[in-house]
């Protein structure tokens, strides 16, 4: 079906207002999709200048946005009026250093990292480096904090490091994560592995089972119960005392002391393990995710609550 002109409109008059704007399921505190939850990080390891539309508020939005931009899926990034792709795409181009050009981000913004590479863990590297002298060692950081390492030509848009005497290249956003990083070589049951150690990656996401949500809820334990969830499935079933994560729950969070106890719940505990790690990010210590969401918690404490 045709966007309508009116609709087009409004489409148009969001994308020139802003230069960066991602079309999404939630918000930007509030991601409601998996997808959308990664292209946040990705934009979040990036800048903090950039708009994000709710698709879930807007269905007419929603349905337009796909026709307008002949892109199937949501979410959708635009940036400086140019559609740039969804989350696959996007990631795709984060890894590559191509997103910041497309940004139109400042690449000489971007300051080298300090890192130490032990003299054990440079002879491992160079022992692989040696079988393949053509290539270079590259160590991408990627948005849940995993470190890979990998062997592939220069392409000109890296940040090269050295400590002691190894070059290890990193894209943009991963060297933006790897200051004061450290590489060292450890002893395990299967042999000699990598140990790093980055103080920049924030602390886990604790996971919390419905049993021990239950005896804290019973002590009227000092914690706050987020459900991430959209307002329809609330509708149909929710934890009693349980909050919903929308707007003015998220500017609550936000007076709440950083070590404040938080659970996040969802339908079966993926939309909440993601809401869980964004606020993970904003430096909240105490962080939980509930395993199995409601589902569970219906299953296995209140068959009362409808499972859907």
């Amino acid at each position: 079906m045709p966007v309508s002109e009116t609709l087009k409109q409004r489409i148009e008059d969001v994308i020139k207002s802003n230069e960066i704007v991602l079309f999404m399921k939630g918000n930007r505190e509030a991601p409601q999709c998996g997808f959308s939850s990664r292209v946040i990080a990705v934009l979040n390891g990036m800048t903090d200048k950039y708009h994000t539309v709710d698709m879930l508020a807007d269905e007419e939005m929603r349905s337009g946005i796909k026709e307008y931009s002949d892109w199937p899926t949501i979410p959708q990034l635009y940036a400086n009026g140019e559609f740039i792709g969804g989350c696959d795409l996007v990631e795709q181009m984060a890894k590559s250093n191509e997103l910041y050009e497309q940004l139109g981000l400042d690449k000489d913004s971007i300051s080298v990292p300090e890192i130490t590479v032990t003299e054990a863990a440079v002879a491992a590297i160079e022992e692989v480096g040696r079988q393949h002298a053509d290539l270079s060692v590259h160590l991408n950081i990627d948005d849940n904090w995993v470190h890979e390492f990998s062997l592939s030509p220069l392409t000109g848009n890296e940040i090269v490091v050295e400590s002691n005497g190894l070059e290890l290249c990193f894209n943009f956003r991963s060297a933006k994560r790897a200051n004061g990083l450290t590489i060292d070589m450890e002893s395990t049951p299967d042999g000699n592995a990598f140990s790093i150690t980055n103080p920049n990656a924030p602390p886990s996401v604790s996971e919390i089972t419905v049993h021990e949500l239950k005896a804290l809820l019973d002590e009227q334990a000092d914690l706050y119960l987020f459900d991430v969830r959209e307002l329809a499935e609330r509708e149909i079933a929710f934890i009693e005392g349980s909050i919903l994560l929308d707007e003015p729950a998220v500017k609550h969070i936000d007076t709440l002391n950083r070590d404040d106890m938080l659970v996040f719940q969802c339908h079966t505990g993926i939309r909440s393990r993601s809401a869980a790690e964004y606020f993970r990010d904003q430096g909240y210590s105490r962080v939980f995710n509930l395993v199995g969401g409601i589902d569970a918690w219906s299953k296995e404490i209140d068959s009362d609550v409808p499972c859907y």
